[in-house]
Parts: structure tokens; sequence; C-alpha cells
């Protein structure tokens, strides 16, 4: 919306050329989304223990501690990153851009399946909310659509093909089997974010991490020269979602304030199917699926380990794990909270780096 309204003043009024650039634009989204995150954080907090009494249900089968130390806290704070990173990115984007609406469908539409799951686990007092077939099914249909939007956006070249890491310019093209392929990203990385939900701090971070990572693919994936020099797939329009990564980062990092260790509010479905949703669908407008997997290397091994733990107990009889997804495991072991969380922050830095030396190393 800023770019639409004052680039057009520029020539009257010549620092409004700012508001050109996707690098000043994404810095400004990041620190309105952070400023309204930290302003909107407490009365809607209040406003959340006002309507959930006893707060967020807790998982009887799950780490002894957790019934003692996270009973009564609000959820459903992922409706304060949603809101913010919505409002955020209507601001800074062009409204003509695009890529800008398929984003927003994936992350209001996965938003709202999670928050008829917070809402009916509050409503049951059970960790129980909508089924998983109910959900899966949810986020298909609405994967779907974005998808077939962001095939239709993509240049010919690279309409059915998906890019691979440390080859240079090279596209594994699957023809009609690329839309399975995004669908199973999309719902796949909003579901192993999901997963990753577990401790305070834990998904938020990791979630910024991949975005920063994002951010700066899209916006050399935008660039012709950038694209060119790097040996990347230029994809005209995709420059502008670096500035939805600030938006989602800048929601993160007010968020974090009131997620960090002991939690305020936790973000809920809401937040976590939202925010993989909105990774996962960035990731398909700007062809580098596989280097998602990779950044974000953190939520596929939490999703490996609930995997890996039901399919051996189905077949053996016999736990892997001592709990998963794999940090209740380390509780299990007597990690303390923080020493998981701050362990697996150094592990997402340490893939996301692996994740940007792809770009060079082809």
């Amino acid at each position: 919306m800023f770019p639409d309204l004052l680039v057009p003043l520029a020539e009257h009024f010549q620092p409004l050329n700012l508001f050109r650039y996707l690098t000043f634009r994404t810095g400004g989204a990041v620190m309105t989304a952070l400023l309204l995150s930290l302003c909107c954080g407490p009365a809607f907090i209040v406003w959340l223990k006002s309507h959930q009494a006893e707060g967020q249900p807790i998982r009887q089968d799950g780490p002894e501690s957790h019934i003692l130390t996270k009973a009564g806290t609000p959820t459903m704070g992922g409706l304060l990153i949603l809101g913010v990173f919505v409002i955020t990115t209507l601001l800074w984007v062009p409204l003509g851009n695009a890529y800008l609406w398929p984003i927003l469908i994936v992350a209001i539409g996965f938003g709202g399946i999670g928050a008829i799951d917070d809402w009916l686990k509050l409503k049951n007092r059970s960790s129980a909310g909508l089924r998983s077939s109910q959900k899966f099914l949810l986020q298909s249909a609405l994967a779907l659509v974005a998808i077939i939007y962001l095939v239709e956006l993509s240049p010919a070249d690279l309409r059915y093909g998906i890019a691979l890491p440390f080859l240079k310019d090279t596209l594994l093209y699957l023809s009609y089997f690329y839309i399975p392929f995004a669908l199973v990203v999309i719902v796949g990385a909003s579901n192993a974010v999901n997963l990753t939900d577990g401790l305070d701090g834990l998904a938020i971070v990791p979630v910024m991490i991949a975005a920063a990572v994002f951010a700066l693919i899209a916006y050399l994936s935008g660039n012709l020269n950038f694209a060119d020099y790097l040996q990347i797939h230029y994809i005209p329009g995709t420059g502008e979602l670096a500035v939805v990564c600030g938006a989602l980062i800048g929601a993160g990092l007010g968020f974090l304030w009131w997620n960090a260790p002991p939690a305020k509010v936790f973000m809920g479905d809401t937040g976590s199917l939202a925010l993989g949703g909105t990774l996962g669908a960035i990731s398909v407008a700007t062809r580098h699926e596989l280097v998602l997997a990779i950044t974000g290397g953190l939520f596929v091994l939490e999703t490996v380990s609930v995997i890996l733990q039901v399919a051996s107990f189905k077949l053996t009889g016999k736990r892997i794990f001592l709990m998963a997804p794999l940090h209740h495991h380390f509780e299990k072991k007597g990690w303390a909270e923080p020493t998981i969380v701050i362990r697996f922050w150094i592990i997402s830095v340490i893939l996301a780096l692996i994740a940007l030396s792809t770009l060079k190393l082809r």
C-alpha cells in the first residue's frame, strides 16, 4: 500500500523514492511488525486470558513438568502473529504484486484451520481438536488453490520444475506431478512447524531464521543481475516476497517477546500451521523447495522422529525415543527446557548457513 500511495509522489518529495527499494521496505516491514506486536501484545494477552480461564489444555501423556509449569497459559497467540503479519504485509508490499495473494491465502487459510483446532481443544478441554484427516483435507484444498495460482505465475520454463541445490541452473521437471509435490511441501511444512511447537520459543526462532534465508533468496531470485551472477533462476516479481519475509520476521520477534520462557502465551495451531504453510508457499513461489528442507531441517528432524516412533511401535511394539517429537525425548532425558531450545536454535542457524551456501556453491 505504501509503495502504491507514496512512490507516485516522489517527484514532488524526493525522499519518498525510498519506497521503491526492496531493502528499505523489508526493513520497514520488520520494524512495523515488531512494534505492532510489542504494542498490541499486552492487551491481546489480557483478552485471551479473559476468554480462556484455564488456558491451553496440557497433554496428560506429555512431560510431567508441563502440567506444573504451563497450565493456565493462554493459547491462540498465533492470532497476534497472523494479524500483525497480514497488516504489515499489506502496508509495505504493492497490492498489485501477483505473488502477494497466494501467500496470504495460505497464511490466513491455514491460520483459520489452526484457530478452529485450538477452539475445539479449549471447548472440549482436551489436547485433541480437529481430526488429522479433517486438517489434511482443509489444508490440501487451500494449498491446491495457491499452487495453481503460483504455477500460472511462473515463467514458462519453470512452471513444472524444481531447482536442485548445488547444481547450476538445473531444473528437475516433474510435469503435472509438480502439483502434488508442491502440495506435500506446503502441507508438510505447516505440520512440521506444528510438531516442533512444543516448548517456549522453540518453533518461532527457527521460523524467523528460515524466513531470513528466504528473504535473501526472494530478493536474489527477483533480481535479474543477481540471479544471473549466482546462476539461480530469475522469477520476476518474487523480490517482493523479501518484504513478506521481513513482515514474518518482525511479527515473530514481537511474539517471541511474549513467548520467551516462561511464556505468557502460546502460538497454538493458529500460529504454527500458518507460519509453516507460509514458508512452504514462499519456497514454491521461488522454486527453492529443497532449500526449505535444508534450512528447515530442524522441522524435518522433528517430523521424522514422530514417523519413526509411530512406525516402530506399530511394527515391533517398541519405541525408539522416550517420547516424540524429538524435543520431548530430551526433556525425558533430563535436559532443561532452555538448554533444548537454545541448542535447537543453534542447529537451525547451522542449517541456514548450509542452505545459503547452496546459492554460491553451484
